[in-house]
Parts: structure tokens; C-alpha cells; sequence
């Protein structure tokens, strides 16, 4: 009969690549620092490889020692998923979540359907982090979060994605310009994409922005990049160009405070979408389902 290894080792694997320190890997485990070494030490023997270079500084990794610690990862992940699930089986939305955003949504979108998430679901247990994009996805991948609020069209590979609403795109800016005095729905190819203010590299709602108003082909001039929206709505405050803003944002404090005019654009601007993305793998999408239904809802309802 083979022997498998349990999940305590592959616990204390998974602890030790992660953290890179036996004492500080021993206590995430509430385990002693030796029980811990022979349990890495009884999965070495185990399986027939050196999974760490023993050193009394650091822990180093052996390249087979990376990938096996890869796939206990994955293990630990399908077995916490397969307990969510049993649990969701009984009564979904009930535990804890671990949820990640990306700062275009974040701060708009929350505390619209927080209150009511609440109401609906009393015993759900929310953890949020705000990231962008790219290293949201990262810690997705990694098991770190269990689901994602992210805005599409996004490549999101190895992960299932669930879309629950559009986001058109406003027009910002400064009192007194032409564009803003429009009767009509601001048109993309006439905003002048040597005005245009973007975030900087890195942010998904640059891309959006950009496919909105179709400038991605076009030459732009303006270089001002900013970091938040809030940044980017002081800076046409200043005087220093145009901005597109998603419509979750534009109803928000920092429009309504501001002198600065808002236009919303033609039926050919493509608006971005705000969908749900979780791995593949995870036992719990009946309960993501459930909860882009309920987001869904929500939103809808306001």
C-alpha cells in the first residue's frame, strides 16, 4: 500500500516555503519548533527527495521541494474547500470569506451592498483586501483569497468568472468646457485624447478607459498619470485635462464636492463590467454563485 502524506505535513510545508523561518513556521502551526522539523524531516523520507537545504541561517528550497510545496498548496486548498462546501451544503454564506478588490470598485462599490450582504447573510465572516489587479489574482492563485470583485473584460487564467453588472464611463471635466455644456452623450472619438488624464500602468481602469473612447489607436500627448481616481479628479480639478470615471464613482463625495461637470457617454462607448472571479478548483462556487446573485440584486435595487 503507498503511503500518503496528511495534511499536518503538508501543513507544515506549505508554512515554512511561506514564511521562511522554522520557529515563526512552528507557531502559524501551534506546533513546536522540533515537532515541526519531523514532520518536514518524516515527509522527506516519506517521499524520497530533499525538499530543504539545512542551513543554520536560512531556509533555502530545493527545486523539487518548490514544486511539491506548489501542489500541497493546491492540496490544502481542495481539502479547506471540500469542508466549505459541506458547510455551504447546510447553510451557504455562513463562514468566512476571504474577498478581494481592486481600488476602482472598492471604495464605491462596498458600502452600497455591505449593508444589505449583511441583512441577507448574518453569520458570513468578511476579510477584504484591496489590490490591484494583477497581484489580487496572485494571491487568488496562491489560496491567500477565496474570491475576487474585479472589472472586465480581464484575462483571469485558471479562475471561473461570474459578471454581475455594468459600469458605464462619465466624462469629468472643469467647468466652462465645450464638452461639458453638451446636450447629448459625449461621443469617444469626440474627446480629445490629448486632455485625457489615465492611471498610471498597472490599474485595469486605464485599459477600460482607453477602450472606451476608443484611444487606444489614437496618439495622445497628455503624460500626466495619476494614482487613484481621487488623484486623477483633483488633477482636472487643476485645470490639467479631461478624465473618464466609472459610473459606481461618479455619484460619488468627491464628484458632488467638486465644481467640475460630469457627461455620460454615447451608446458606442463600451462600458467596463463588474463580475466575480474564484479558482477553478475551489469547492465553493455554488456560494460564489450565490453571492454574485445577491451583488447582482443589490445593485439593481439602488
Amino acid at each position: 500500500m503507498m503511503h500518503l502524506p496528511t495534511l499536518r505535513q503538508l501543513r507544515y510545508l506549505v508554512e515554512l516555503m511561506e514564511i521562511r523561518h522554522f520557529g515563526r513556521a512552528a507557531e502559524a502551526c501551534h506546533v513546536t519548533q522540533s515537532t515541526l522539523s519531523a514532520g518536514i524531516q518524516e515527509l522527506e523520507e516519506m517521499l524520497g527527495v530533499r525538499l530543504l537545504e539545512r542551513t543554520k541561517r536560512r531556509v533555502v528550497t530545493t527545486p523539487i521541494g518548490l514544486e511539491i510545496a506548489q501542489r500541497a498548496r493546491r492540496t490544502l486548498d481542495e481539502a479547506e474547500g471540500l469542508v466549505q462546501a459541506a458547510r455551504a451544503g447546510a447553510e451557504p454564506l455562513c463562514s468566512e470569506l476571504r474577498l478581494g478588490v481592486i481600488p476602482t470598485i472598492g471604495p464605491y462599490l462596498l458600502p452600497k451592498v455591505l449593508p444589505s450582504l449583511r441583512d441577507r447573510f448574518p453569520k458570513l465572516k468578511l476579510f477584504l483586501r484591496e489590490d490591484q489587479t494583477a497581484h489580487l489574482l496572485d494571491q487568488l492563485t496562491a489560496g491567500e483569497l477565496d474570491v475576487l470583485i474585479l472589472a472586465f473584460p480581464m484575462d483571469t487564467p485558471g479562475a471561473e468568472t461570474l459578471m454581475i453588472a455594468k459600469d458605464p464611463f462619465w466624462l469629468v471635466c472643469p467647468a466652462g468646457h465645450p464638452l461639458g455644456t453638451s446636450k447629448k452623450p459625449i461621443a469617444p472619438e469626440d474627446i480629445p485624447v490629448d486632455e485625457l488624464l489615465l492611471l498610471e500602468d498597472g490599474h485595469c481602469l486605464r485599459d477600460h478607459a482607453l477602450s472606451a473612447c476608443k484611444a487606444a489607436g489614437r496618439q495622445r500627448t497628455n503624460r500626466f498619470q495619476g494614482t487613484s481616481l481621487h488623484t486623477l479628479i483633483e488633477m482636472v480639478a487643476s485645470g490639467l485635462g479631461l478624465t473618464l470615471i466609472p459610473d459606481l464613482a461618479a455619484g460619488s463625495q468627491m464628484i458632488a464636492a467638486s465644481s467640475l461637470v460630469t457627461r455620460p457617454l454615447s451608446a458606442s462607448a463600451e462600458p467596463r463590467e463588474i463580475g466575480l472571479a474564484w479558482r477553478r478548483t475551489s469547492g465553493r462556487r455554488p456560494e460564489f454563485k450565490l453571492l454574485g446573485k445577491a451583488l447582482g440584486e443589490i445593485l439593481k435595487s439602488q
